[in-house]
């Protein structure tokens, strides 16, 4: 199993990108990653929510508090504008 703290390089998990969302549509679109990465077995994927504002980020991380699929997330160290999320596999 992977830790959080170990992943430095992003691109070889799966990735989705939420720039032009509005919140729900994040959620939606959250819930749905997860669901189908967790089928494929996928342990580890990335959530790009950006800087701005911060609401995106807000929703993603109050999103994958509510998600019984979610085990572990956090903002990645060296981009803000991203969190990895560990999953149940």
């Amino acid at each position: 199993m992977s830790k959080l703290n170990e992943i430095i390089f992003l691109d070889i998990y799966p990735k989705i990108d939420l720039h032009g969302y509005d919140r729900n549509s994040a959620r939606v679109a959250i819930n749905d990653f997860i669901m189908d990465n967790h089928i494929m077995k996928n342990e580890i994927i990335i959530i790009v929510h950006g800087i701005g504002t911060g609401a995106l980020k807000e929703e993603t991380h109050k999103t994958l508090k509510q998600n019984s699929l979610v085990v572990d997330y956090k903002t990645h160290y060296f981009n803000e504008g991203c969190t990895i999320v560990q999953i149940k596999a």
